[in-house]
Parts: C-alpha cells; sequence; structure tokens
C-alpha cells in the first residue's frame, strides 16, 4: 500500500481561501490519487484542484494547519482534521524521502533519472502520473494532441463536414449554446454514433444524429452531454491512458506527446460506450444553456422511461426560452455534409 492508496475516499471540513483579501469559506476537502480537491459543499461543484506533490504546510506544528499549493500560491486552506493532515504529511514525507540526499548520485545522471522514475512507480503510477500531467498541460499543447486525435479519427470518419451554409449553422448552434468563444461543433460523416469529444475539448456530431432529429433543441442536448462528461473527466486523461506511462511521462517532461502515441486511440473511442454524465450536472447544463432538456430526453429514449428525470425536472418545461436555431439554419446545419 503506497502513501497516496492507503488513504484513498479520505474527506473532510476546511476553510478555503482563493486570494490573500478574499473571504474564508467552508469547503468539503477530497483527497484523491494525484490531487487535493475543494468543492463547494451545497453545489458539489469542484472549486479549485491542487497538485498533491506541490502542497505545502505553512505554518508546521501549529493548528489548525494551514496548507497552499506551493510558495508563491495565493490560494490556502486551513485543516483541523487529524486524518486528512496526516495523509499530507505522509504523503509529502514520502516524496521528500525519495529526493536524493546532498553527494549521492553526484556522478551519475543515470542513477538520478532511476530515482525519478522509480519514485514516479511508487507514488504516481498509473493513474496518478496521467491525472497530474493533463492538469498541468498549457492550452496549445493540448489544442495540438486535439488535432492529432481528430487526425487520427479521420481516417474513420472522414473529414469534418464543411458545406459553408451549415458550417455558419454549426457555429450559430454552438455561440447559443456554449457562448461566442467556444470551438465551433464539427459534424462528422461516419463513425461518431451519435456524439463524442477531442482531448481539447471539442464536441463531435453524428451527420446521422442531425437527420434522426425534428429540430435543433435534441442535437443541442447531445452537445450538452458531452459537455457534461467533459466536466466530469478531463478529456485529456483518456487520450494519455492510450498512450501509455512513457508517452505521457514524455509530455510531462518535454511538452511535447510522440505523434504515434495517438495511433489507435479513435477506434478505442468511438468503440467504447460512454457512461451518462450525472443527472444535475447535465441539468445544470441545460439551464445554463436555456435550453430545454426533454426533446434530448426523448430523442435518447423515446419512450421516456430511462430518462424521466431529465423530462420532470426540466428548467424550462418542454420550451426552450428562445429558438436554439432559426428554421433556415436548421436546414443549413441538416445539409452541412451535403458537397
Amino acid at each position: 500500500m503506497t502513501a497516496l492508496t492507503k488513504y484513498q475516499k479520505l474527506e473532510c471540513t476546511g476553510l478555503w481561501r482563493d486570494a490573500p483579501d478574499a473571504q474564508r469559506r467552508e469547503v468539503v476537502v477530497n483527497f484523491g490519487e494525484a490531487s487535493l480537491t475543494m468543492s463547494d459543499p451545497r453545489s458539489e461543484l469542484a472549486l479549485s484542484h491542487w497538485s498533491l506533490p506541490a502542497v505545502e504546510r505553512m505554518n508546521p506544528g501549529e493548528m489548525p494547519a494551514l496548507y497552499a499549493p506551493g510558495p508563491e500560491a495565493d490560494e490556502t486552506l486551513e485543516l483541523d482534521d487529524p486524518d486528512m493532515i496526516a495523509a499530507l504529511e505522509t504523503v509529502h514525507d514520502a516524496l521528500v524521502s525519495a529526493l536524493p540526499r546532498p553527494g549521492r548520485l553526484r556522478n551519475s545522471v543515470l542513477g538520478g533519472l532511476t530515482v525519478l522514475v522509480l519514485g514516479l512507480g511508487i507514488f504516481w503510477m498509473p493513474g496518478a502520473l496521467v491525472t497530474h500531467t493533463a492538469s498541468v498541460v498549457p492550452p496549445a499543447t493540448r489544442a495540438e494532441i486535439g488535432r492529432m486525435a481528430l487526425a487520427d479519427m479521420i481516417r474513420l470518419t472522414g473529414l469534418p463536414c464543411s458545406e459553408p451554409l451549415g458550417a455558419r449553422a454549426a457555429e450559430r448552434l454552438t455561440a447559443r449554446i456554449f457562448g461566442p468563444k467556444a470551438a465551433p461543433l464539427l459534424i462528422l460523416p461516419d463513425g461518431v454514433s451519435p456524439s463524442a469529444h477531442l482531448p481539447d475539448g471539442r464536441i463531435l456530431l453524428s451527420q446521422s444524429l442531425l437527420e434522426r432529429q425534428d429540430g435543433p433543441e435534441a442535437v443541442a442536448g447531445f452537445a450538452l452531454e458531452e459537455a457534461a462528461r467533459i466536466d466530469a473527466v478531463d478529456p485529456l486523461i483518456p487520450l494519455l491512458q492510450h498512450a501509455g506511462t512513457a508517452a505521457t511521462f514524455r509530455l510531462l517532461t518535454t511538452g511535447a506527446l510522440p505523434e504515434d502515441a495517438v495511433e489507435g486511440y479513435a477506434e478505442h473511442m468511438l468503440r467504447d460506450t460512454p457512461e451518462p454524465p450525472a443527472e444535475d450536472l447535465l441539468l445544470a447544463r441545460f439551464e445554463a444553456a436555456q435550453i430545454s432538456s426533454t426533446p434530448f430526453a426523448f430523442a435518447r429514449d423515446p419512450s421516456g422511461e430511462s430518462v424521466l428525470g431529465l423530462i420532470e425536472a426540466d428548467p424550462f418545461r418542454g420550451a426552450s426560452p428562445s429558438p436554439v436555431l432559426t428554421d433556415g439554419d436548421w436546414v443549413s446545419l441538416q445539409g452541412i455534409c451535403l458537397d
């Protein structure tokens, strides 16, 4: 049992401050594989994620214990739960003990790398290394990895549809759902059923999905469902799990993922059936987008039996406050894959 796995599922309350001049607020603190997560106790939405190796105690020996995600960080967390404090101290001691002592390995670079890799193997592998790497990848690198994943997928699905009027309609639908700065939805002619997303967060919809629906509300719902999945799990994590430990370690240390690391990821992603997101998370997405959840629910299950919660808790009682698309844009969107 490693220092990390010993304390899995540990949870307590604490006082979190996101800036030195901000008011402290009560949060639920969860100890995970590689991170400490602070969540709002009412909405259960995550407010902050700290990498475990970066967590530092700012007042050793004093109570309540005061922690920060690094010496220059603005955030702080006060804890008085003895089990959580013991968990953080145990992980800190374990990480410190893995560091080379002065005078050792002085003449052996290879030995130093071996210690580092062994340390990762003990404390981070397999899931924690992936989680930590995903949390520190900058947006530009994430976008490049998304491009690589899309290139791998195009082998199976064909190029994204781009008929001009349909492409403009897709941009308008994206802006209606997610706001004007969101990356446009990509419509693929084959393979995706009915939706998916890339490691950079871009959402993919199938042409057949558009053809089966009577209006854009249900299509918007499938896009919101993918967004809720992205909220629940960082979309880079499944790709790094596919790429493997060596490729993930290379990304962490060099900032680049080998081109061949994504080969076959499309088959893996399109073959697997993704888990449905939590209903409350999905309904929150519908409410934020000002879109009724009922059309999506019946598109997902025409009987309504398995999606009763989405129908009964529809924030807009079956009717969106404003049109999702004009009739002309909806027709154009349905024809986006026409030559």
